[in-house]
């Protein structure tokens, strides 16, 4: 099952602090839900049971907030990459090597979206799932509006190996289903940012066998935090 209510828009990717009387509920953004379901064997266990550690001490640094500003900056000023492109220079110096390592990808990207007068930036929110006990929070880096009418809700993937297929499955499922709330009449869109590929909902999948697999998925995980308290 699935609610749905608003939130107020949070770049980190770290999992946010939430406390009920009775503990930590489990909870996971949309990364790390996604990184779970790509995961196998022991490791899912390992990874929830730091997931919640995360969550409860409030640790967590999202390093890409200023390309992913650069990039926006880029698409509403039209300005063809130049201030993704000096990112690298403004970013902290120990950040430095892994802003040339996206810088490219991108620029890619930004160039793929074609004439830079014909896309601009549209308003989107963030959304709340709950499948499997689990909470989701589903938050798109991004939002575009084309001038033939057609609107993305774009996620940014910075990781430095490609998303597992079960990754891509789930992140466009779950944005796809609350799309209503994101942005909508939107596609939902995952943007491998290292290599500059673009990754849209295979129309083959079945979306009732997706949901059912990822409640399964919700269901395991929130079991696994309840066992690391």
């Amino acid at each position: 099952m699935y609610v749905r209510k608003q939130l107020a828009t949070d770049s980190k990717e770290s999992v946010v602090i939430a406390r009920t009387s009775g503990g930590s509920a489990p909870y996971a953004t949309l990364l790390t839900f996604t990184r779970y379901v790509g995961r196998t064997g022991p490791g899912k266990a390992t990874f929830v049971s730091g997931a919640r550690k995360q969550r409860e001490s409030g640790s967590g640094f999202n390093p890409h907030g200023s390309l992913i500003k650069a990039l926006k900056a880029d698409i509403q000023f039209r300005s063809g990459g130049a201030h993704v492109t000096a990112a690298v220079d403004v970013v902290r110096p120990r950040w430095r090597p892994l802003y040339e390592a996206l810088v490219p990808g991108t620029l890619t990207y930004l160039r793929s979206l074609g004439d830079p007068a014909g896309v601009g930036l549209a308003q989107t929110r963030d959304a709340l799932g709950v499948l499997g006990g689990l909470s989701v929070k589903v938050n798109p880096h991004l939002g575009l509006r084309y001038d033939d009418g057609r609107a993305e809700a774009v996620r940014l993937y910075f990781d430095p190996e490609p998303p597992t297929g079960e990754a891509l499955v789930a992140t466009l499922h779950l944005m796809s289903r609350h799309m209503e709330q994101v942005l909508p009449h939107a596609e939902p869109v995952l943007v491998d940012v290292r290599r500059g590929a673009v990754h849209r909902p295979d129309p083959a999948t079945k979306p009732a066998d997706v949901e059912r697999w990822l409640t399964g998925e919700a269901a395991a995980f929130s079991a696994m935090w309840g066992a690391a308290a």
